[in-house]
């Protein structure tokens, strides 16, 4: 067994991967396997994939398109590793990223451990910090510390959900059947929220070890239909919050969550799919409707949610909605 396994999954990343698959074969730790996973790619990236086969830590496996989640679940069954991380194919790590995260997680047993990432951009090559990926929610009483979601409650959504900022114990991902849910994009967040609730044992590293590129293509720069699954990946993550009965202890901050992402979308997306979300968000909330949660929804939502929430419900169209917002949604 390798202390650590890297999954990569890529699609048409020539642009990219190249410098992907080097950070992580460049690994001050090299106890490590790389299983990369050529998800349908039509372009050159197979073949900068097989210029790396001479390292025997490489795994590849080539299928027909699938999407980002499914191609992680390959991975992640094929992953041999004590301990599993995720590398996007347009990023890369700090080279002591494996070493410092495994023996984090390694001495003090944990489940999941954090570490901070910094974002570079792609046109001017400038690096910049964010809150968002800094832990900035998680005060210096979690330093040095091993903890649980129980010690997180009140700051459980203001984390990055970001798969590739986290390492997992192999063994407890299994024990779980923790996968990314497939064929929608947006599979970060309720792959995070199912494992985060269900670890006992989490740490974090207050160092930058992963490099994110800021580039015009990457997924969440272009607000278009790919932001019509944030309805679904919601769903899914509401459901997972009830099957696995954490419903009671995080509905306040959790209704507010499921709400909010949809209605920041259909504010910003693109408007040949302001409608067709707007559809989506609609069904979403008549569904609501119709179970034991609707009260709830009603009675914890603050005014601009819970008016959002109702003008869904009193409009049958797009342009309906927005004659009763005035477009302040």
């Amino acid at each position: 067994m390798v202390k650590l396994s890297l999954i990569l999954c890529v699609y048409n990343g020539e642009k990219y991967v190249d410098e992907a698959i080097s950070s992580a074969l460049d690994q001050s730790l090299e106890d490590i396997e790389l299983i990369i996973v050529n998800d349908g790619s039509t372009d050159k990236t197979l073949d900068i994939i097989n210029s790396y086969l001479i390292d025997p830590r490489i795994k590849i496996i080539n299928q027909k398109n699938k999407g980002l989640g499914a191609a992680r679940n390959v991975g992640m069954n094929h992953a041999s590793g004590e301990y599993i991380g995720f590398l996007d194919a347009d990023d890369w790590l700090d080279s002591k990223m494996c070493e410092v995260a495994y023996n984090e997680a390694k001495s003090n047993d944990t489940d999941i451990t954090m570490f901070k990432i910094i974002n570079q951009d792609d046109s001017t090559g400038e690096k910049y910090e964010s809150d968002w990926f800094n832990l900035k929610n998680l005060d210096g009483r979690f330093d040095n510390k091993v903890f649980s979601p129980d010690d997180t409650k009140d700051v459980l959504f203001d984390f990055s959900v970001s798969a590739c900022q986290k390492i997992y114990k192999n063994s407890f991902l299994k024990e779980i059947g923790a996968e990314f849910p497939e064929g929608i994009y947006f599979e970060d967040m309720p792959f995070f929220y199912y494992v985060y609730l269900n670890a006992e044992r989490i740490s974090i590293i207050r160092e930058h070890l992963y490099i994110r590129r800021k580039h015009d293509s990457s997924i969440t720069e272009k607000i278009d239909a790919k932001f019509l699954d944030t309805v679904p990946a919601g769903q899914i993550m509401f459901n997972n919050f009830v099957e696995g009965g954490f419903y009671e202890d995080y509905k306040f901050d959790l209704i507010a969550y499921k709400v909010n992402g949809p209605r920041m979308a259909l504010a910003s997306i693109t408007d040949d799919y302001k409608a067709p979300l707007f559809n989506l968000i609609k069904e979403d909330y008549e569904n609501i409707r119709k179970t034991e949660y609707y009260n709830d929804f009603l009675d914890n939502l603050g005014p601009k949610k819970k008016k959002f929430f109702l003008d869904m419900l009193k409009s049958d169209s797009y342009d309906e909605f927005i004659e009763i917002n005035e477009n302040k949604y």
